[in-house]
C-alpha cells in the first residue's frame, strides 16, 4: 500500500545513521553519500522510505561496492533499466530505505540531485508536489506503476527548466511511464 505522510525531520536523522553505516564501508569508492527523493525535502510529503545514492566517479568502481555492500548483507539487484545507476536491497533493516549507486555525471543522478535541489529552493513547488502525491497515494494506493506515472509531467516540468536535452527527458518519461 502506498502511503505518504507529512514531511518528519527524524528523515534527516535516519539518512544520517545510514550514511554512518555506509561509510566506512565504501570510503575509498564512493565521492560522495547523497540523501535524494522526498524525504531529502524539508516539508515536502513523502513515503516514509529513505533514498540514498552513493555516487562514484569511475566505471570500475562499481564492482568494489558491490562486493563491499554484499559484506554488509545488501544484494546488488541491477539497474533495473536505469542505466548507471544500480540498485541494493537489505532485508530486515532497522530503517527502510532504497540504496543506489550512480556514476557521477550519469543522467540518474543529475535526474535525482535536479529535482532534489530545485524543492528545496522553491517552497511553492513543494507544496505542489506534496499535494499531487498526496492524491495520486489515495487515487492509487496499490498501483506504483499508476503512482511514479502520475508524478512524471511533474517532475519532467521541473528538469525542463534546466536545460536537460530532450532526448533525456524522453529517457526519463519513458522510465517512469509503464506501458499500459
Amino acid at each position: 500500500m502506498i502511503i505518504v505522510r507529512e514531511y518528519d525531520p527524524k528523515w534527516k536523522f535516519d539518512f544520517e545513521s545510514i550514511k554512518t553505516e555506509l561509510y566506512p564501508l565504501i570510503r575509498d569508492q564512493a565521492k560522495a553519500i547523497e540523501h535524494v527523493g522526498s524525504t531529502s525535502i524539508a516539508g515536502l510529503s513523502a513515503k516514509p522510505i529513505i533514498d540514498i545514492d552513493i555516487v562514484y566517479d569511475r566505471p570500475e568502481q562499481l564492482p568494489i561496492i558491490i562486493g563491499k555492500l554484499e559484506t554488509a548483507g545488501y544484494s546488488h539487484v541491477g539497474d533495473l533499466g536505469i542505466k548507471h545507476r544500480d540498485a541494493f536491497k537489505l532485508e530486515g533493516h532497522r530503517i527502510k530505505h532504497n540504496l543506489y549507486a550512480c556514476l557521477e555525471g550519469s543522467l540518474a543522478l543529475r535526474n535525482h540531485m535536479i529535482l532534489r535541489d530545485h524543492l528545496r529552493a522553491h517552497p511553492e513547488d513543494c507544496i505542489k508536489y506534496s499535494k499531487l502525491k498526496k492524491v495520486l497515494a489515495r487515487q492509487y494506493p496499490n498501483n506504483m506503476d499508476s503512482y511514479i506515472d502520475g508524478k512524471t509531467d511533474f517532475i519532467l516540468e521541473i528538469l525542463e527548466k534546466y536545460n536537460l536535452e530532450a532526448e533525456n527527458l524522453l529517457e526519463i518519461r519513458s522510465v517512469n511511464e509503464k506501458p499500459k
